[in-house]
């Protein structure tokens, strides 16, 4: 009965209910949003032996910070945040550089005072799912795109799996990621032509 209940809760009387120390509605939170979070997690980090340790930090900051979210419609966002400043931090251990977050600097002021910067691609990440008639080949090139992603910069990387796996809008990763929208357009654009680089003689 409890199962079947806490199933049929909205997500934000579930998020109220745990803020509230309900036991349940943690464990129903948490098998709600693990697969996002490791599917997000598996294209930001190419290291895959730290997928698992890095969704189970990202669950356990939930879980302990969850009572500050004021406003629980925001779960959303507030959970991406949890998890960009977690990728910034790592970000930050593995290059040792303070000022990591500029790796794309030399373009910024640049490209993000242009309206007309090509956001569009012929490649759509969104058709990369297997296909029952093309499984065999969907498998190998769902894995040669993740492999493609998983050499784009970091900041590219952040910005193309915010917009494509987690569908966030321009201005929200904007304010993710302290930067103007301009400079998230020029990340995202510069992502995709470089995924079509790697992918040239695979996808038409």
């Amino acid at each position: 009965m409890f199962k079947k209940k806490y199933k049929s809760i909205n997500m934000s009387n579930l998020i109220e209910l745990a803020q509230n120390n309900d036991n349940k509605a943690i464990e129903e939170l948490i098998k709600r949003i693990q697969n996002s979070i490791y599917a997000t997690i598996f294209y930001l980090d190419p290291k895959k032996e730290n997928i698992n340790d890095f969704t189970q930090e990202v669950l356990l900051r939930v879980v302990k910070n969850i009572k500050s979210l004021k406003n629980p419609k925001l779960f959303k966002s507030w959970l991406n945040q949890i998890i960009t400043n977690m990728f910034y931090d790592d970000m930050r251990k593995k290059y040792r550089e303070p000022n990591i977050i500029s790796i794309d600097a030399n373009y910024d002021d640049k490209e993000s005072s242009s309206d007309n910067i090509n956001v569009t691609s012929p490649i759509q990440l969104e058709d990369y799912h297997p296909r029952p008639l093309e499984h065999t080949l969907s498998l190998e090139l769902n894995d040669l795109i993740k492999k493609s992603i998983h050499k784009l910069p970091d900041q590219f990387r952040l910005a193309l799996v915010l917009r494509e796996f987690q569908g966030l809008s321009y201005d929200e990763i904007a304010k993710l990621t302290n930067v103007n929208v301009g400079t998230v357009k020029s990340r995202i654009s510069r992502a995709r032509s470089k995924l079509q680089e790697y992918l040239k003689g695979y996808v038409a």
